[in-house]
């Protein structure tokens, strides 16, 4: 699935900057942020949104104080890597909540998920109940993270 790249200027980087640390920011303030005046920053702002480069707007949970504090990586190999395979394999992880993070990974296996569960029990369950009998899977190594080091949401290159 090819996607064009958007041609975006200092407006719209600066834009999307503000609203990546704060979303419920004011379009007053974002326009006296960014230097412009309300009205130009209202049309970019509705024109990122209409073209994809703002997907959404969410509050940003914070796991360890829900008691997901658990956060295992896991590679996985499956049995087969044709398209439809890949495909019934995706839809399927996309259906179990604990599944953070789903990657296709070009290397010596085939994805890379990103768990959070509450405890290492947690994890067993899931692993055994809801991602080892996902379809095509042939085998799994699981690494358990100690710490969160950096966990940041999306982050331009300067």
């Amino acid at each position: 699935m090819q996607t064009d790249i958007l041609d975006l200027d200092r407006f719209d980087r600066a834009i999307l900057d503000v609203l990546a640390e704060d979303g419920r920011v004011s379009i007053t303030e974002l326009a006296r942020r960014i230097g412009l005046s309300k009205s130009p920053t209202q049309a970019r702002l509705r024109r990122l949104e209409e073209v994809g480069a703002i997907r959404g707007y969410r509050a940003i949970l914070d796991p360890i104080r829900l008691g997901l504090e658990h956060v295992a990586f896991l590679e996985v190999r499956l049995s087969d890597t044709r398209e439809e395979a890949l495909a019934q394999f995706n839809a399927a992880v996309a259906r179990v909540p604990e599944i953070e993070q789903a990657h296709l990974i070009a290397g010596n296996f085939d994805y890379l998920l990103k768990v959070r569960t509450r405890d290492m029990r947690s994890y067993r369950r899931v692993l055994a109940e809801q991602i080892s009998t996902l379809p095509y899977i042939s085998s799994t190594s699981t690494y358990v993270a100690m710490q969160a080091v950096k966990e940041d949401g999306l982050a331009e290159p300067r």
